[in-house]
């Protein structure tokens, strides 16, 4: 649990001076016991994230936004995982370290796919359906290629995030989106966010998104379609998620750690 608060703070969904809500309350959002919420406070306040004051309970203390990381030329870091993986998270913290802008297929394309499922009849949180996974899914990931690629054009670097799953078994649909960037003279990196599927069902919960009613509805069957092992066709850096991995801020900072010293 405090993994998952953590998260939140680096993220930046929970802001430095914010005051979190009481122990009672973060035990209901997260549906936990009052005992996990208050050894997570613990080790948080430990790590300097949480700070108990007089009068005004717990506050939040988030690491300081850093200054842009310049580069050469563009780096596009295309970040995959299934839902509840932790890939937003992950996003919004390279985001806060390296000043990047970040592109996420949701945040893009959500309110013209809600519309556009209402338009055909479907309900639109649909995201299992054909009409949805031939019709409109495409057109989600054109969308999200074309705004990566105009950034890219403009010298901007990028970070992506999106399930990419299919894409991610499909060699051609690699070696497309490889010789893209690379006409584009930016270098593409692509990142698998792996969690384990208890991780997973606590932050699907906490996000409480109505696409992902069914999932929750359905979690046994949902969790037998998730493969846990699987990994991209490709070279690719695996970040770990899971309740066992280092802290994803650790993870991220690894990540643009070693993006620079591989630069030529």
């Amino acid at each position: 649990m405090a993994r998952n608060i953590r998260n939140d703070i680096e993220a930046g969904r929970l802001r430095d001076g914010q005051p979190l809500p009481s122990t009672r309350e973060l035990a209901a959002q997260w549906g936990v016991s009052v005992f996990t919420i208050d050894s997570a406070m613990k080790i948080l306040i430990a790590d300097g994230l949480v700070e108990s004051k007089p009068r005004a309970g717990r506050v939040v203390t988030a690491p300081a936004q850093r200054n842009e990381v310049r580069t050469n030329r563009p780096v596009v870091l295309l970040i995959g995982g299934y839902a509840g993986s932790g890939k937003t998270e992950l996003g919004r913290i390279l985001a806060r370290e390296t000043g990047w802008p970040m592109l996420d297929k949701d945040t893009l394309t959500r309110p013209v796919v809600e519309a556009a499922l209402e338009f055909v009849g479907c309900s639109p949180n649909d995201r299992e359906s054909e009409t949805y996974l031939h019709s409109i899914r495409p057109r989600e990931y054109e969308a999200l290629h074309n705004a990566v690629t105009e950034n890219v054009q403009c010298g901007n670097n990028a970070i992506v995030t999106a399930p990419f799953i299919k894409e991610l078994r499909d060699e051609s649909w690699i070696a497309r989106t490889r010789a893209t960037f690379a006409a584009l003279n930016a270098d593409l990196t692509f990142v698998w966010v792996h969690c384990d599927l208890a991780t997973m069902l606590t932050y699907v919960r906490h996000r409480g998104a109505a696409r992902d009613a069914s999932k929750l509805d359905n979690w046994s069957t949902y969790a037998e379609s998730v493969d846990v092992d699987f990994r991209p066709s490709v070279d690719h850096t695996v970040i770990d998620n899971s309740a066992s991995g280092e802290p994803l801020q650790a993870q991220a900072h690894n990540l643009v750690a070693t993006l620079l010293t591989a630069r030529p």
